[in-house]
């Protein structure tokens, strides 16, 4: 007995000795993977790797053999790897509301502006069941920092990897050889087709348009937490102010909508007229579908999809003024959409996409946003007993606008038309689309 009992005691010794330190290890790896999951759920460009990436389980795989995208950089590639990461703070809402409606937000490089969506946004009521996408126009460092600070809601980031932000010598950047401004190509030996008004493109231009067409067909077809989405789903931008009302408010009017405007495409916050906080009559309102706000489902997305070549094709650089122009006239019939009495969501600022693009406010009134939020502002205030009051004729751009130019470039037409394809290639020819 005597034999067996020292190495049994030597060996009790040893354990004890080493179990501390063990613990210790063990705690440490426990408490960093903790950290990372919810503390942060934040990621870098740098800090993802290749394997880290290889190991995801990519929901969708781009078939790229019979488009013609352009060639990524390190920076594009890294970026498209991001689009596929699962949202952020999982842990803090695990489970998103069965009749959530996802928000959209997309934005370009005006961090000031950025921070007053992201503050209103905290403050919506019901914010914390729904999925926040946001979808950057290329990537800025501080842009993406005040998006990683989200802790509301889940929320993902997607990045346009072909951007013209993200080319500065290649195309859809500024390429070697382009023609500039009205460069005669002929004589200048450069390359590129002007607009009707025989202007050459602007890649910081045509970049809005780009964009809003990859992220619609990449929220829609695309994405693994929306591709499968038949309800609405909401866009808004980065200078719009929502107010703590507005998520209930686009839920009652999108469970409205079918009954009392059938006709009715989509449902607003707003209304179209940018500067009016609405008619404050006890009714709800039909009218041309605004670019604040709006909300439509997957029936809605496959009509606009089908005109992907209208919309590519048409010499204009503003995504909302060629809907307006050709891709809703195309429709047949009279586009409305349905909206309160009363703004949920109201537009701020005083400079376009790419002015005030610095840290100093220049673009909103002595540094800060002053948007009125009243007690009515705070609570659901659509009645679901109202009437439905129809604005038939409004001023404002309609089919037989030929455009502001900008976008005349073939080049631009056939990317366009590729953001059409790219999530389709694996499928049978879809009747959805026609290219």
């Amino acid at each position: 007995m005597g034999f067996y009992r020292k190495p049994r005691d030597k060996i009790a010794i040893n354990l004890r000795r080493v179990l501390p330190l063990v613990l210790v290890i063990l705690g440490g790896v426990l408490l960093l993977i903790f950290l990372v999951n919810t503390n942060s759920d934040s990621y870098t460009v740098p800090w993802y790797t290749d394997e880290v990436f290889s190991n995801l389980n990519y929901s969708l795989t781009i078939s790229r053999e019979d488009l013609k995208l352009p060639e990524q950089n390190e920076l594009s590639i890294s970026l498209e790897k991001r689009n596929w990461l699962p949202p952020r703070n999982l842990r803090l809402f695990p489970k998103l509301a069965k009749d959530h409606i996802t928000i959209v937000l997309y934005v370009h490089n005006r961090p000031q502006y950025l921070r007053v969506v992201i503050e209103s946004l905290s403050r919506v009521k019901g914010i914390e069941e729904t999925l926040l996408i946001v979808s950057h126009d290329g990537y800025f460092e501080e842009m993406n920092k005040i998006v990683e600070g989200v802790r509301f809601c889940q929320v993902k980031q997607i990045f346009a990897p072909y951007s013209p932000h993200l080319f500065p010598d290649a195309f859809p950047g500024v390429s070697p050889g382009d023609c500039q401004e009205k460069d005669d190509a002929s004589k200048k030996n450069c390359r590129g087709n002007p607009d009707q008004y025989g202007n050459h493109r602007s890649p910081k231009i045509v970049s809005l348009k780009h964009h809003w067409w990859w992220m619609m067909n990449t929220v829609w077809d695309g994405l693994q937490e929306t591709r499968e989405h038949s309800g609405h789903i909401l866009f808004i931008e980065e200078d719009h102010f929502i107010f703590p009302n507005a998520y209930r408010n686009i839920q009652l009017l999108s469970a409205l909508k079918p009954k009392k405007c059938p006709d009715c495409y989509a449902v607003n916050l707003a209304p179209s007229d940018v500067k009016s906080r609405g008619e404050g009559w006890e009714c709800l309102i039909a009218e041309k579908i605004g670019n604040i706000g709006y909300a439509f489902n997957r029936t809605v997305w496959r009509k606009i999809h089908s005109k992907a070549r209208g919309f590519c094709f048409f010499d204009e650089y503003n995504w909302d003024i060629t809907m307006w122009a050709t891709v809703y006239p195309s429709f047949g019939n009279t586009v409305y959409t349905l909206r309160g009495p009363r703004a949920s969501a109201a537009h701020f600022g005083k400079c376009g996409l790419h002015q005030g693009q610095g840290d100093k406010g220049a673009c909103i009134d002595q540094g800060a946003v002053t948007i009125g939020v009243e007690e009515i502002d705070k609570v659901p205030n659509i009645n679901s007993k109202w009437d439905v009051h129809v604005i038939k004729h409004q001023s404002g751009y309609q089919a037989g606008f030929k455009g502001w130019g900008g976008w005349g470039d073939e080049r631009d037409r056939h990317l366009c038309l590729d953001f059409a394809q790219m999530y389709h290639l694996r499928k049978e020819k879809s009747s959805d689309l026609k290219v």
